[in-house]
C-alpha cells in the first residue's frame, strides 16, 4: 500500500463512529462543515450525500456490533475524497438493480456513481475502505 504525502495546502479528517444510525447523520454534517471550512462550499451537499450513502450501505453491510467504522476526508489539489472503512472485507459493494416494488433500497451505489468524479473499493487486512471522490473545480490548485 503506498503512503499518502499531504502537501501543505492539503487537508484530512478522520473520526472513528459507533456502528449505529444516528451517527450518518452525525458523520453528514461533518463532511459537510469541513467541505465548507476548506473553501469549497459548492461541493458540500454532494459530498455529504457520497457519506451519508456509503455511511449508510458500511452499517448495513459492513459493520459489526462494537467495531467502530471510519470516514476520513482528504482534500488533495482539486479532488475531495471521502472515504468509509468497515470491518467486513468479504462484503464488496457493488451496484445493482433497485427492486420497483420496494424501492427503500438498492439505489445508494448509483447515486455514488451519479455524484462521483471515480469511486471505488480498497481491500484492507482487516476489512475493506469504500471511497468516492469529486472534482472541486478549483483551478488555482494543483492536482
Amino acid at each position: 500500500m503506498a503512503v499518502k504525502v499531504i502537501e501543505p495546502d492539503d487537508h484530512y479528517d478522520v473520526v472513528d463512529y459507533t456502528p449505529y444510525p444516528y451517527n450518518v447523520p452525525v458523520a453528514r454534517r461533518r463532511v459537510a462543515r469541513l467541505a465548507c471550512d476548506w473553501g469549497h462550499k459548492e461541493v458540500a451537499g454532494d459530498v455529504a450525500l457520497l457519506a451519508s450513502e456509503l455511511i449508510t450501505n458500511a452499517l448495513l453491510h459492513g459493520c459489526l456490533r462494537e467495531r467502530l467504522f471510519r470516514v476520513e476526508l482528504f482534500l488533495t489539489g482539486t479532488v475531495l475524497r471521502v472515504a468509509v472503512t468497515d470491518p467486513k472485507g468479504e462484503r464488496r459493494p457493488r451496484p445493482r438493480e433497485a427492486d420497483p416494488h420496494y424501492d427503500q433500497f438498492g439505489r445508494g451505489l448509483l447515486i455514488v456513481r451519479t455524484l462521483a468524479s471515480r469511486w471505488g473499493v480498497e481491500g484492507r487486512t482487516v476489512g475493506k475502505t469504500v471511497w468516492a471522490e469529486l472534482s472541486t473545480g478549483d483551478p488555482e490548485r494543483t492536482p
